[in-house]
């Protein structure tokens, strides 16, 4: 099998981590609720990164799929007996070296007449000769399994191209069995879809918490496929290291570097949405004023945390972009934006800390409205 050297550019990291997600959120924003089940972008989306184990056939229910999943098979054990093969000849290749080494010294020692000499040559030359034919040995067995996993992925791609003509008519035919899709309920509004605040301030708002909330969940939804992402990169780098014994030196590199920055900048969102953790065995017993008094008081812990995250967030990106720092590895991706994400998601998060404390300012004053009116 041939290797790959595909090596991903850094302008193509960056801007397919700004990109791709625009491009998904576009995507299912105008996605409609009558679309049929089985389409064919999908279809050829499918054919194109996994038709090799057939997965486009049984996305159109088309059980002849899994003529692709033994041949797929047989190309891996292909792949490993070249590569058990390949370690083999490389040690031949080693014990022929040493014996036509010891094979010089035993003919020159012949050559000063030193006594059995003669049968140290006969020796040496009975290793070199087995030495040689264990080389050519695993050299023939590396071509056989080369020439035989060759033809096998061979046959998938010739199966592959009659299925690229043959999908329209295997997706109209699954559209026919399956009908349309029952009609998807209505997208609930955006404050019915995630969970509610535990808190007094859920039904709060105004302009600015409002703007607040709007950025967050944006910057939420936009870093969630950056997961997307990580999926299709895997997927090469499992297909580039098992089948084409060609492993990269940037996929995981580039993927934990990612994580982390979608870690950092969805803080913001997941306070927005109350999934931080936190102890809430007394807060839960709580009235409703004495709740909004116990976010405004505790709120003064979490400004100090985010400040300091923003400050010191700050200073380390300032250094790293003074240097423009890359990556110690071999890959060497820039570092400084992946440390701008510390103070932009600090931001994030001191921005909708300050939506929850408005909120809750505003839940206590109306509560000490409704006692002065009721003391009335």
């Amino acid at each position: 099998m041939p290797e790959l050297t595909f090596v991903l550019p850094h302008w193509m990291y960056w801007s397919g981590l700004v990109l791709f997600p625009l491009l998904a959120i576009w995507l299912v924003r105008r996605e409609k609720p009558h679309e049929p089940r089985t389409r064919l972008p999908i279809a050829y989306f499918l054919w194109l990164t996994s038709g090799f184990v057939g997965l486009h056939r049984f996305y159109v229910r088309s059980y002849w799929g899994l003529i692709f999943i033994p041949l797929f098979l047989f190309v891996l054990y292909g792949n490993v007996q070249t590569r058990d093969a390949v370690n083999v000849a490389s040690a031949a290749r080693n014990e022929v070296v040493k014996a036509e080494f010891k094979l010089e010294l035993a003919q020159e020692a012949l050559e000063e007449g030193k006594s059995g000499a003669d049968k140290k040559v006969l020796e040496a030359r009975k290793a070199l000769a087995a030495a040689l034919e264990e080389r050519d040995v695993t050299k023939q067995s590396i071509e056989e399994w080369n020439s035989t996993t060759g033809w096998t992925a061979a046959l998938i791609l010739l199966l592959l191209l009659i299925d690229a003509t043959l999908l329209p008519r295997l997706v109209g035919a699954a559209r026919q069995r399956d009908g349309l899709a029952d009609p998807a309920p209505a997208a609930a509004p955006e404050h019915e879809r995630q969970e509610a605040h535990k808190g007094p301030a859920a039904t709060m708002h105004s302009r600015l918490t409002d703007a607040i909330d709007t950025v967050n969940g944006f910057v939420g939804e936009f870093v969630a496929y950056w997961a997307v992402i990580a999926v299709f990169v895997y997927y090469y780098e499992v297909i580039a290291r098992y089948v084409f014994n060609s492993p990269t030196n940037w996929a995981h590199e580039g993927m934990f570097l990612m994580f982390g920055m979608q870690y950092l900048l969805s803080g913001g969102y997941a306070l927005k949405v109350d999934a931080h953790v936190r102890v809430d065995v007394v807060y839960a017993f709580l009235p409703d004023r004495a709740k909004a008094i116990t976010d405004i008081i505790t709120s003064i812990f979490f400004f100090i945390f985010a400040v300091a995250l923003v400050w010191t967030g700050w200073v380390f990106f300032s250094d790293s972009l003074a240097v423009w720092e890359v990556s110690f590895t071999e890959w060497q991706i820039q570092y400084w934006p992946v440390k701008f994400a510390i103070p932009l998601g600090a931001a994030l998060l001191l921005m909708q800390g300050l939506s929850r404390l408005s909120k809750d300012i505003l839940a206590l004053s109306r509560f000490s409205g409704n006692g002065r009116r009721s003391g009335a």
